[in-house]
């Protein structure tokens, strides 16, 4: 299994998608907006194995999080989620950056899903 790094705004979604994860076994940490998530993701130094964010956010938005992140740990894998349809647009440019990008709402089996995909790669 493996650790995990949860940025997502939405105080629910963000709890969900947390205990569905470590009810699969991952350990998991949160994060409520991007820069919080960039803090994290710099004070583990990139040790995680899958940042899964939310692309709409206040302060700084996952996308921006996304290059951040990847420039200063390259090859970290990253699962971005949006309920926008151009938010998903948005993210096209980062296909070198980010794994993929999951629709919202999702459901357990989804996320949990996409998660193991992500981490096979």
């Amino acid at each position: 299994m493996g650790k995990l790094l949860i940025v997502e705004d939405d105080e629910s979604v963000r709890m969900f998608t947390a205990r569905a994860l470590t009810a699969s076994g991952h350990t998991v940490e949160t994060a409520a907006d991007g820069e919080d998530g960039l803090a994290a993701i710099m004070a583990a130094h990139g040790q995680f194995d899958l940042v899964l964010s939310d692309i709409r956010m206040p302060v700084m938005d996952g996308i921006e999080m996304a290059k951040q992140a990847a420039n200063a740990f390259p090859g970290l894998r990253i699962l971005l989620m949006t309920g926008y349809a151009e938010q998903r647009e948005r993210a096209a440019e980062l296909d070198s950056i980010v794994i993929d990008v999951v629709s919202k709402p999702f459901t357990l089996a989804d996320i949990r899903n996409k998660v193991r995909d992500a981490l096979s790669r």
